[in-house]
């Protein structure tokens, strides 16, 4: 098993929560003393940084929100000297305002620091071609691979998205051994590789894809490996923690979280009491050594879980579980709970169709209706009508019975449904709350 840092990666429990305690309090100290929004918060909250006596005095802690970046746009809650920022990244915002994340040197160190354990908990080191496929400029995702490969000592390419037929050919022609892109790109590179006639399983070197910003599902690991003889890890991060930084390793149970740069906590999202290991809630993180935007109790929105066991690689940092989707993306249709990766992974066990599909949410009266495009491969297609009926009436139950609610479902045919080369937007919800 490689590392990068294998006496950190393996530091055992106590020495990890001791080092841990060392970097919240210098941390805490430093946001009181110097961060008047982050002073007024805990002050709110009856808190003062000598409360703060372990690790588990984090709980104590006031949380942080997406809503505190956007009400202090655009640099209000940058806490260091404004000749010390060495970098700004934008998120696009939803609503109103963007998110401004500021990083000195020091932070993108570490950020880098985070990835190259990733990529090597993966299996990549020297001599390894990283084709990055995320976008470049004010999104994190490309930049962070792309310098915590270089960190790493593999060759980086910085393909950006986009141009498919060429990202195949650099695939090819620079022998690529890795690529980082989101899951949903990937499957759309892996169709595009058959349609110019190149099987990425015999005709490319291609073997590893590091895959995130958008939930997927074991399932699609494994028809990506069925598909292209590629291994995916899934990586996490956002921006507001740095950006993507944390990976499974080849193990391929949970990612690791690095414990000496975030400190994970998973709370009930209605209460905000912290869960214990092997329950579901929100996911939250603590950024230990961040100097130019601090986070602390970051609810991240996400819901996951921690694993309570130590993984066989040797690594004793956390495990989250993979994403099951957002707080704030659920779908509640007739009172049931509804995640699109539960989608995907339920539509995924039917070999006649495609990872693409589309839910359709609307209100008929009081009820709510729940449509799901689904695209069949070109050898599903018939023209027999009772064969069509019967594989709807399949999609339906399987549908029903993984998610315990009815869904109408559409067939669409092959290669009808939107391919997205960012994020992709599965979900069209009408209803008017």
């Amino acid at each position: 098993m490689a590392y990068y840092n294998e006496k950190i990666e393996t530091l055992p429990k106590a020495e990890l929560e001791k080092l841990q305690y060392q970097e919240l309090k210098v941390l805490v100290d430093r946001l009181y003393a110097k961060s008047p929004f982050y002073h007024d918060k805990m002050k709110a909250a009856g808190v003062l940084p000598s409360d703060i006596k372990s690790i588990s005095d984090i709980t104590k802690l006031p949380f942080m929100r997406k809503t505190d970046l956007r009400d202090n746009y655009p640099d209000k809650l940058v806490c260091c000297p404004k000749e010390d920022l060495v970098r700004y990244h934008v998120s696009s915002g939803t609503t109103g305002k963007p998110t401004v994340v500021a990083y000195t040197k020091n932070d993108l160190d570490t950020w880098s620091e985070a990835v190259a354990r990733s990529l090597a908990s993966c299996g990549i080191g020297r001599g390894d071609v990283l084709q990055v496929a995320y976008g470049y400029g004010l999104f994190t995702g490309g930049l962070g691979l792309h310098y915590g490969g270089e960190k790493l000592g593999a060759t980086v390419i910085p393909a950006s998205t986009g141009n498919s037929e060429r990202q195949i050919e650099l695939i090819q022609d620079l022998e690529t051994t890795a690529i980082a892109c989101t899951p949903s790109y990937f499957v759309h590179l892996i169709d595009v590789a058959k349609k110019i006639g190149v099987d990425i399983s015999k005709d490319t070197k291609l073997r590893t894809a590091v895959l995130g910003a958008e939930p997927w599902s074991e399932s699609m690991r494994r028809y990506i490996y069925d598909q292209s003889g590629v291994t995916a890890h899934n990586i996490f991060g956002t921006s507001e923690i740095s950006g993507p930084m944390f990976t499974d390793c080849q193990e391929l149970n949970g990612m690791h979280i690095s414990g000496d740069i975030a400190y994970t906590e998973i709370i009930d999202p209605e209460t905000g009491e912290s869960l214990p290991a092997g329950e579901k809630g929100e996911l939250t993180m603590t950024i230990l050594t961040k100097e130019a935007i601090p986070m602390i109790r970051y609810r991240i929105g996400d819901i996951t879980s921690i694993f309570p066991d130590e993984c066989p690689c040797g690594r004793t940092s956390p495990r989250i579980d993979r994403l099951q989707g957002r707080v704030d993306d659920m779908l509640v249709i007739r009172g049931i709970n509804v995640f699109p990766s539960a989608v995907e992974h339920a539509l995924l066990r039917l070999p006649e169709l495609t990872s693409h599909f589309m839910l359709e949410v609307t209100r008929n009266g009081p009820l709510d209706d729940m449509l799901v495009k689904v695209e069949l491969k070109p050898d599903a297609m018939t023209d027999s009508i009772n064969g069509l009926i019967g594989l709807q009436f399949r999609v339906e139950r399987t549908l029903r019975d993984a998610l315990n609610v009815s869904a109408k479902v559409e067939l669409c045919p092959p290669n009808s449904l939107p391919r997205f080369e960012g994020k992709a937007k599965r979900v069209i919800d009408t209803r008017v709350f």
